[in-house]
């Protein structure tokens, strides 16, 4: 993935994340005093308002990564972060369908389990972004392979000098294979 679709991803997922779970919290965890209250929580509606607009933003920058990131790590069966990434996977389709539809369905049986669907596929779904961050900082902290400079044989000053000012014009300069120096 190159930077853009990177913090499209991650910024989208986490402003839909944080806006559905207050969207949650003002809808269902919170009460009014007000006998004719229409909302439970002032931020209700902005919650709601902000979840819809970030969502499609998400959903496209998870189709931006869609062939060049989920479905090569998925056929080369990528360890690293495998199991948080399916899990995000295997929630998206329900997630997007039940999101979707929670907003057109107008039969309350329907949409309480359309709201049901769409909130375990998106807490499942948000584990799984966590565990896929926590994957990505061990996975920066892990050792890096040994740099191929410090492999070979130890350079005299001068072709050191010589092999730095290249790097920083021309990028790392190339050795010929059999040749030490």
């Amino acid at each position: 993935m190159n930077r853009f679709e990177r913090w499209t991803v991650w910024v989208s997922a986490v402003a839909t994340g944080m806006t559905g779970l207050g969207f949650m919290w003002a809808k269902y965890l919170t009460t009014t005093t007000e006998p004719w209250a229409v909302v439970n929580h002032p931020l209700e509606p902005w919650f709601l308002k902000a979840h819809i607009i970030f969502a499609p933003v998400f959903v496209f920058a998870v189709g931006l990564i869609a062939t060049r990131h989920i479905a090569p790590h998925i056929r080369e069966r990528v360890d690293h972060g495998r199991r948080s990434g399916l899990a995000m996977v295997w929630m998206l389709v329900p997630m997007t369908v039940s999101g979707y539809l929670i907003q057109v369905v107008t039969v309350p049986v329907l949409v309480t389990m359309l709201v049901a669907v769409h909130i375990v596929t998106g807490l499942v779904f948000l584990l799984g972004l966590t565990g896929h961050a926590v994957a990505l900082i061990r996975k920066s902290l892990e050792p890096s392979a040994v740099d191929a400079r410090q492999e070979s044989p130890p350079m005299s000053g001068l072709q050191s000098i010589v092999e730095s000012a290249a790097s920083v014009r021309h990028g790392p300069a190339r050795r010929e294979s059999g040749d030490p120096n």
